[in-house]
């Protein structure tokens, strides 16, 4: 029965190493395998960013806590600037009668 038992194994590791062998040898599968460590190099470079974005969020909290500090000792006495506009005066034709 031990026997039996091995040999079945053996022939179902054979039957695996061939499917394998096969699989490589398929363009589909080939362009799977490539869709699939492309991803995990995506994810990769996704991570080191996300990390990053960590230090980020401290950064602008403190950057927050500055700008909160130098409102109140200002006393809020802010300065508004305001954009000095200009525009051109159009000539229309009622204002060319009246003239000639």
């Amino acid at each position: 029965m031990a026997q039996s038992r091995q040999d079945i194994l053996s022939k179902l590791a054979d039957r695996g190493e061939d499917v394998v062998g096969r699989i490589s040898d398929i363009p589909a599968a080939q362009r799977l395998l490539d869709a699939g460590v492309q991803l995990k190099a995506r994810v990769d470079d996704m991570q080191k960013k996300m990390r990053g974005l960590d230090a980020l969020e401290r950064r602008v909290v403190a950057l927050e806590k500055k700008v909160d500090q130098l409102a109140r000792s200002s006393g809020g006495s802010a300065r508004k600037t305001t954009a000095k506009r200009t525009t051109a005066k159009r000539s229309t034709t009622a204002a060319k009668k009246k003239t000639a």
